[in-house]
C-alpha cells in the first residue's frame, strides 16, 4: 500500500484564514490561496516550493506545526507548489566530498549534523552520493538558510542539488514519523 500524506495551507498567521487542505503533489497552489503565512504538517513529509512546477526556494516539512513562514525557514508567504516525500528506506547514509565529481576527500554521515564543521573541515560540499534515505543540506549551521533536499543517487556538483554555492552548515535526514 502506497504512503499518503496530509498538509494544510492558511493564508494567516497562527493557522486562520482561508485553509486549503492537501494529500497529493500539487504543481499549481495559486488557485487556492493566495499567500500563505502557516502550515500543519499532519502525515508524512513535504517539501514546498516558492514557484509553481516545483521551482525556487524549497522548504522541507516535517510533520508539525509551523505557525508562520519564519518557523519554516521561510524567506516570503510564497508557496506555490508542494510535493509528497515518498520514503523508501528506514536507514540513511550519505557521503559528501570535498570536490566535484566525488574526489578529494571525504565522510559518511548516518545521522542527522546541526554544525557540519563539527566533523566536516570544510565549509563546502562539492558533490555527494545518497545511498540510503533521503536527506536535507542547509546553507548555515543549525538548519537555517537555503535548504536543498537529496534523494537516492549521485550528485557530481553542487548544482544538481539546486544550489548557486557549495555551503552546506547542517545535514539532516527526512525522517517519516
Amino acid at each position: 500500500m502506497e504512503r499518503t500524506g496530509k498538509i494544510f495551507f492558511y493564508e494567516d498567521r497562527n493557522f486562520q484564514g482561508r485553509c486549503f487542505e492537501c494529500s497529493n503533489d500539487c504543481p499549481e497552489l495559486s488557485s487556492h490561496f493566495g499567500h500563505c503565512n502557516s502550515i500543519r504538517v499532519e502525515e508524512g513529509a513535504w517539501v514546498v516550493y516558492e514557484r509553481p512546477q516545483y521551482m525556487g526556494y524549497q522548504y522541507v516539512l516535517m510533520k508539525g506545526e509551523y505557525p508562520n513562514y519564519q518557523s519554516w525557514n521561510g524567506f516570503s508567504d510564497t508557496i506555490r507548489s508542494c510535493r509528497f516525500i515518498r520514503h523508501t528506506s528506514s536507514r540513511y547514509r550519505i557521503r559528501i566530498y570535498e570536490r566535484p565529481d566525488f574526489s578529494g576527500q571525504k565522510i559518511e554521515f548516518d545521522e542527522d549534523m546541526p554544525n557540519l564543521l563539527d566533523r566536516w573541515r570544510f565549509r563546502d560540499v562539492y558533490s555527494a552520493h545518497v545511498q540510503e534515505g533521503i536527506w536535507v543540506f542547509y546553507e548555515y549551521p543549525n538548519y537555517k538558510g537555503r535548504q536543498y533536499l537529496l534523494e537516492k543517487g549521485e550528485f557530481r556538483r553542487h548544482t544538481e542539488w539546486g544550489a548557486l554555492h557549495s555551503s552546506v552548515g547542517s545535514i539532516r535526514r527526512v525522517v517519516d514519523m
